[in-house]
């Protein structure tokens, strides 16, 4: 699941919707209240056994004891950066892709899975281009790193990504309650 400030204020409210082993990505980027409300996220998730990335933040990764660091593609293309530094050997890391060309970047700056997206409409960007089920899976085959799709994820389009070589899925809306 990945947190929206806008839709999710409170990210702690889902997590007993996820299911055991799940990953949150908090990202809530404009947050006043970013460091209090990552470290509530990180204990309750604790408690549900689930796993929390912290976007785009390392020293925030740290000081709040998440279980990662998910890098935008932005800084996934800048390669193996300083954020390195910060890495613990425990840690997941995950970056966003949307091009084949950034799931090569995200590997090279060492992540471990991507999210790529977006593979069909979605709530924040219904007019954008989408990747749609056959670029999506072509994709999937060529990627350096596990896929993880994004972007209008539901129960019917999940359906349509079976044998696309997805490990999973990612998404924001439906995980609200």
């Amino acid at each position: 699941m990945m947190t929206d400030e806008a839709r999710l204020a409170d990210p702690v409210d889902v997590l007993g919707a996820l299911p055991q082993n799940s990953v949150v990505i908090f990202r809530h980027y404009g947050a006043s209240d970013r460091e209090a409300l990552a470290s509530a996220l990180v204990g309750a998730a604790r408690r549900q056994k689930v796993r929390v990335l912290i976007a785009a933040d390392p020293a925030l990764a740290v000081r709040v004891g998440a279980d990662g660091l998910h890098l935008p593609e932005a800084l996934a293309a800048r390669g193996p950066g300083a954020w390195q530094n910060w890495r613990r050997p425990d840690w997941l890391v995950t970056a966003s892709a949307h091009s084949l060309a950034a799931l090569f970047r995200a590997r090279a700056a060492g992540a471990d899975a991507a999210l790529l997206a977006p593979v069909f409409p979605t709530i924040s960007h219904p007019e954008g281009l989408t990747l749609g089920k056959l670029k999506f899976s072509a994709w999937c085959r060529q990627s350096p790193v596990p896929v993880y799709a994004l972007g209008g994820i539901s129960g019917k389009t999940g359906r349509l990504l079976k044998n696309s070589g997805a490990r999973g899925f990612a998404g924001i809306s439906g995980f609200l309650i």
